[in-house]
C-alpha cells in the first residue's frame, strides 16, 4: 500500500470525523453522514475488491451501531441531533462507523502485526474521541468517569476484533 494512499485515507477520515461531530453539534445530523458516506464511496472506486471492502464496512457499521446503542441504552452517553428517534443511535454515528471502517485496511493496516497496539489504541483512542466530541458539543458523557472506563474497555475489545475482521474482508488483498 502506498504511503500516499495511507496519508490520504487518514486525512479524509479526520475531515469526515469533524464533519460528523460539528454537524451533530449544530443540529445537522445528516451533514456528516453525507460527507462520510461520500468519502467512503469514492474510496471504494479505487479498491481492487470493492465487494469485500464493502462487506467489511457494513460489518463494522453493524458492530459499531450495536456498541453505541448499548452506550445509549445504559446511559453512558447522550447524543445530539439524532436525525430520527431519540431512542436510537443517531444517523451521524452510523455514518461515523462507516467512515471509520474505511481506515482499517488502509491507515490502520499496520495494527495487524501489533495486537497489543490495537488494544492500547482502542483503550485510549476510543474514549478520547468521545471526549473530543463532547468538547465540540456532539455528545454528553453522562456517568463520567465511569463512562471513560466503559468506553476504554469496550474499545479495547472492539479494536482488535475490527482489525481481525479487516484481514478477513480485505478489499486490498491480492486474491
Amino acid at each position: 500500500m502506498s504511503t500516499q494512499r495511507v496519508i490520504i485515507n487518514f486525512v479524509l477520515f479526520q475531515l469526515a470525523w469533524l464533519a460528523f461531530v460539528i454537524g451533530a453539534a449544530n443540529q445537522l445530523p445528516w451533514l456528516g453522514f453525507i460527507v462520510g458516506v461520500s468519502l467512503v464511496s469514492v474510496q471504494l472506486i479505487f479498491v481492487p475488491h470493492p465487494a469485500r471492502e464493502l462487506l467489511l464496512v457494513l460489518t463494522i457499521c453493524g458492530i459499531g451501531a450495536v456498541f453505541d446503542q448499548l452506550l445509549l441504552n445504559h446511559g453512558v452517553v447522550q447524543y445530539q441531533a439524532h436525525g430520527w428517534s431519540i431512542g436510537l443511535v443517531p444517523v451521524w454515528i452510523i455514518g461515523l462507523w462507516i467512515a471509520f471502517a474505511s481506515t482499517l485496511n488502509v491507515s490502520m493496516r499496520w495494527l495487524r502485526n501489533y495486537r497489543w497496539a490495537a488494544v492500547l489504541l482502542g483503550a485510549l483512542g476510543g474514549p478520547l474521541a468521545y471526549v473530543a466530541a463532547q468538547k465540540l458539543g456532539a455528545v454528553t458523557l453522562t456517568i463520567t468517569p465511569s463512562s471513560h472506563i466503559v468506553l476504554g474497555v469496550g474499545w479495547a475489545v472492539l479494536m482488535p476484533l475490527m482489525i481481525h475482521l479487516s484481514k478477513k474482508f480485505d478489499g486490498y488483498a491480492h486474491v
